[in-house]
């Protein structure tokens, strides 16, 4: 009964949100132009303002409330937008503005979520390792290679697990799940649209899928590279202190080291095919819907990520669900909040797209040059500092947009610009536990097994003191 109780909710959430768009293309309520952002007030973006506080704060101030309503949270931001813009554009704008959002943008990316972390979920690596200095930072050093696979998501739940259990003998291991958040959860996902979801969001707006690869390695590397050796270095002073080792191991070594749910691994393949499929295959078929147009190659990867979710949700073992604890709760959470995001954003994307002739010209000059140009450093900290306490994703469209938001010019022209940003949206949704979704993930993961993590300034401390002095260096040798 568990295992099929497993697979209900995301072909239960894909078909309701399918359903919610056809209902709301109802014909001649769409508006081709969209909203005009030139003459848009500010005011229109306190809904999104609302909702990221609300998943900023919430949680920390009254947490019990938000377990039980953060859907009905985001619902109702969604509407704060909703209802007036039907109200003062007309029912038409409101309609274009929902199915836009829906179809173009939250469809494709929840649709790719749900299919890395259910995949991931389907893969457990049985039996026990030994958590020594060595291999943990070889765990962290390839757990930053498959972020870039299977997003810092998929390789965060891959991986957690196996290392709390490889280090449960210890007595301090807080230090190991922080390093994880930096480096798995986040800096390793800055190759790829698959590692982190703000760069898969640059994909949807047509950045080339092996651009990122190209122009952030290189500090994706010194990041990476300088935080596994500050590990190292941390958790050999650790591991080497007389009282470190428990008496007994509470994992003790009765299996060998296996790996369970393999047909995941080659559901984890068709994903990264699917992906790339639609970025190098050019299709002039589209169809119209409710007056966005949707591509063949889209659609056709949308379709095949469907299917690879309730292939890995029917082929998977029960036993393998239940030793990696898979439920959906993370990704319902998950779900819901980007429902309510990208709605409220549209407007605050539009205001931003008008540049010096709307509302928002004082943000445009704020990351611009004396002589127009961007400055790629400013943009560096101001994509970085929003990441650190607000969604990155969100915040990536944000600077996409404030930077012209034409994909052919930030990759070629304008390229030290979306490296910027793509590199502080992914790098710096580390700086805090809400930078990014797999960071409380990780956390709570952690905390349920025993581990005594930091609490939300104190993991600030840590951060602060290790990545603020990496990002300052990484400002002076490639943004200024």
């Amino acid at each position: 009964m568990k295992h099929r109780r497993a697979w209900r909710w995301p072909a239960r959430a894909v078909c309701g949100a399918v359903l919610a768009a056809v209902l709301g293309a109802a014909p001649g309520l769409a508006l081709a132009g969209g909203l005009d952002g030139a003459s848009l007030s500010p005011l229109w973006g306190l809904p999104f303002a609302g909702m990221l506080l609300s998943i900023a704060l919430l949680p920390l101030v009254a947490p019990l409330f938000w377990h039980h309503h953060y859907g009905k949270v985001a619902a109702g931001w969604a509407l704060a937008f909703l209802l007036p813009c039907a109200a003062v554009f007309g029912p038409g704008a409101a309609i274009a503005t929902l199915a836009h959002a829906l179809l173009a943008e939250y469809l494709p990316f929840v649709i790719l979520l749900t299919a890395l972390f259910t995949v991931a979920g389907g893969i457990y690596l049985r039996g026990n390792l030994h958590g020594s200095p060595g291999l943990n930072t070889a765990l962290l050093g390839a757990g930053a290679l498959l972020a870039s696979c299977m997003g810092t998501t998929g390789a965060s739940m891959l991986l957690i697990r196996p290392l709390i259990r490889a280090n449960d003998d210890r007595r301090h291991v807080a230090h190991v799940v922080v390093f994880f958040i930096f480096i798995v959860s986040n800096a390793g996902g800055a190759l790829t649209p698959l590692g982190d979801p703000p760069l898969f969001l640059g994909f949807l707006q047509g950045v080339d899928f092996f651009w990122t690869l190209r122009h952030v390695w290189d500090k994706a590397l010194f990041l990476v590279g300088a935080l596994l050796i500050i590990f190292y270095a941390l958790d050999s002073w650790f591991y080497h202190r007389r009282e470190e080792l428990q008496a007994t191991d509470p994992t003790p070594d009765t299996h060998a080291l296996a790996i369970e749910g393999k047909v995941n691994l080659v559901l984890l393949v068709a994903i990264v095919g699917l992906v790339l499929l639609s970025g190098v295959w050019k299709s002039p078929v589209a169809f119209e819907l409710a007056g966005v147009p949707l591509g063949l190659p889209g659609l056709v990867r949308d379709a095949g990520l469907v299917l690879v979710t309730l292939l890995s949700l029917r082929t998977t073992p029960a036993q393998v669900h239940a030793a990696n604890q898979f439920g959906w709760a993370p990704m319902q959470e998950v779900a819901k909040l980007f429902a309510g995001i990208f709605l409220t954003i549209a407007p605050v994307i539009a205001m931003l797209k008008a540049g010096t002739q709307g509302p928002f010209a004082a943000i445009v000059g704020a990351v611009t040059r004396a002589d127009g140009t961007p400055d790629p450093a400013m943009y560096f900290w101001a994509s970085g500092a929003l990441s650190s306490f607000l969604d990155n994703a969100p915040t990536y469209l944000v600077f996409f947009h404030t930077a012209g938001g034409d994909a052919a010019t930030l990759m070629g022209p304008l390229a030290p610009t979306l490296a910027a940003i793509s590199a502080g949206a992914v790098f710096m949704g580390a700086n805090s536990y809400i930078g990014n979704a797999p960071n409380l993930m990780v956390k709570a993961i952690a905390e349920d097994r025993g581990v005594r993590m930091p609490g939300f300034f104190g993991y600030m401390l840590w951060s602060g003191g290790i990545l603020l002095p990496l990002f300052l260096l990484m400002t002076w040798i490639w943004f200024l």
